[in-house]
């Protein structure tokens, strides 16, 4: 049986199934063409051995049903001549389409004004690919002899036919039940206590503030390591008076941020009561203008998302936040789907509650604000039959996930013959779309009582993903497609889908200005829109771009080992 062992693997090869290989080469040859967001030789040699094993895996699940119906099988000769006819085809498409690979990563790299790559590495490209279908390979006959060892012992019960049924089935509900009960709450224990003892660290460059009218100084209800590290790097990155009156020339009052970290209460309703309390012994409500945040998943706020309306609004603002998870956005989403919509809501009705009680004419104008997760939570905050009667400002959401409900809703409503990317929703009065290129309406377009902006980029995967991508093209990929999306990017069934899902993992490791990567320069002109900021003269909206793109460039550049504010952009 020794001499045997090494014989293994050829007697797999020569096991392999003609058809999946050829499926699998067609799939592997279309997850080589571009997508919305360059990927790596790593990222793309995964992605194509997971294409090239589902492909297989569809033409073995032929091969097995075949079997099943008892339909004559071919003689091994036939089947000889199959394969070598299969080999003949599959080279040259694989060839074909690596040599390719260069250049339509470099179509991506274009419209995203990156450097181009002289090499996809192709061979590197093919190596981890292999490896990738060799895992699922021997993953996938695992499965199989799981389900024939119960098959075998069923058949003293039961016909063949139902007992390979059968065990196929307790064989899917086995792996199913593993994977996601214990190693899934495993996995999330695990990644949980990690990013909690993460959060707790205070960074030497985070100093606890002097000013008292800050989160986490000496007078706050809430303490400096309450705060989280993520809400000590909000709370530390707000601009200076001095420097929003070194742009504009005019007195500029201290811009107030306030946030309370997860370990400030036990639950999310007494974190919003703090959170309103601090509010109120801050004077909050008696700035011009409020913004209620809901961070990402870690509690991260983006910087270039709040700087730009302390600027425009010359200082009179409070913001506050509250967080709901340690987790980063796709885990906190998967493990605690309910978390960041209860605390959204809970900071909401409190601030709401307290601020429609204010005079009209006395209290602040009250904004929302939440970027990807914190997007799709604050929407969800918001009840607007509940304040028909007195509704906020507005809110301007960014990057908001393809299951945003709200969001969702108005995109399949959109005006006939808008595009996906950039709609228009019925005269624009209640709600606008913004890109890199500005509105999806002249700016003049006149406002109703409530103004709510949407910023997103064609290029995120984080909003655009479609589950139907798997069997049709999603209506966003159309002949006329966002600039920031490549010309060359094709629908393959199955394989899109798949691209997607990738591209949604790596959404942020791309530069800003693309992907899920908002730039400052285009918040200033959402919020320009959504504040109805009319006394800033263009030069000057002009130079608060160029000054916010700088410190962002400065901020995500850092040296090895310094972490600012701009870092883990999308939480």
């Amino acid at each position: 049986m020794i001499r045997q062992l090494p014989l293994l693997p050829l007697r797999w090869v020569r096991n392999l199934s003609g058809l999946g290989l050829v499926l699998g080469t067609f799939l592997f040859a279309a997850s080589l063409t571009p997508t919305l967001v360059p990927r790596t030789a790593m990222t793309q040699g995964v992605l194509a051995g997971v294409c090239f094993a589902v492909g297989y895996g569809l033409g073995t699940a032929c091969n097995w049903l075949w079997a099943y119906l008892e339909m004559p099988k071919a003689s091994e000769r036939v089947r000889r001549i199959g394969n070598i006819a299969a080999l003949c085809i599959c080279l040259p498409v694989v060839v074909i389409f690596l040599a390719k690979t260069t250049e339509w990563q470099n179509s991506i790299r274009a419209v995203m004004a990156m450097e181009p790559i002289t090499s996809a590495l192709p061979i590197q490209i093919s190596l981890i690919a292999l490896i990738s279908f060799a895992a699922l390979l021997m993953l996938g006959r695992l499965f199989g002899f799981v389900t024939r060892f119960l098959a075998q012992r069923l058949l003293r019960f039961m016909p063949r036919r139902v007992a390979l049924v059968a065990g196929l089935t307790i064989t899917t509900v086995l792996v199913w039940t593993l994977s996601n009960g214990f190693l899934v709450r495993i996995t999330f224990h695990v990644l949980d206590s990690s990013f909690r003892a993460r959060d707790a660290l205070i960074e030497p460059a985070s100093p606890q503030p002097a000013d008292p009218l800050q989160s986490g100084s000496s007078a706050s209800l809430v303490k400096w390591q309450e705060l989280g590290r993520a809400g000590r790097e909000f709370v530390a990155a707000r601009p200076a008076a001095a420097e929003i009156t070194a742009l504009t020339g005019r007195p500029a009052l201290q811009p107030i941020r306030l946030y309370v970290g997860l370990r400030a209460a036990d639950t999310a309703e007494e974190r919003a009561r703090l959170a309103l309390e601090e509010m109120k012994r801050v004077g909050a409500f008696e700035r011009a203008i409020l913004v209620v945040i809901t961070p990402t998943g870690t509690g991260w706020v983006d910087p270039s998302a709040i700087s730009p309306i302390e600027y425009l609004a010359d200082g009179d603002i409070a913001s506050v936040a509250l967080q709901y998870s340690y987790l980063s956005s796709p885990l906190s989403l998967l493990a605690q789907p309910e978390h960041g919509s209860e605390a959204a809501r809970a900071l909401f009705v409190e601030v709401y509650r307290y601020w429609t009680g204010l005079p009209r004419e006395r209290r602040p104008r009250l904004y929302l604000h939440g970027l990807s997760l914190g997007a799709m939570n604050s929407e969800r905050s918001v009840e607007l039959l509940d304040m028909i009667g007195d509704p906020v400002d507005g809110a301007l959401w960014s990057g908001p996930p393809f299951g945003s409900r709200i969001w969702r809703g108005i995109m399949d409503r959109r005006n006939p013959g808008s595009p996906a990317w950039l709609p228009v929703y019925r005269d624009s009065r209640f709600v606008r779309f913004m890109n890199q290129d500005g509105p999806s309406v002249p700016p003049e377009t006149p406002w109703g009582i409530m103004r709510v902006v949407y910023l997103q980029y064609a290029s995120d995967a984080v909003t655009f993903f479609d589950q139907n991508a798997f069997f049709r093209p999603p209506p966003w990929l159309s002949p006329v497609r966002g600039r920031d999306v490549s010309p060359e990017f094709r629908w393959y069934p199955i394989v899109t889908g798949l691209q997607l899902a990738l591209d949604m993992a790596v959404a942020t490791q791309i530069p800003m200005g693309y992907g899920h990567v908002y730039a400052p320069q285009h918040y200033v002109e959402a919020w320009v829109a959504v504040a109805g900021i009319q006394t800033w003269p263009q030069q000057q909206i002009a130079a608060l771009k160029r000054l916010l793109r700088e410190r962002a460039g400065q901020g995500t550049g850092d040296a090895e080992g310094k972490e600012s504010a701009y870092h883990n952009r999308g939480g």
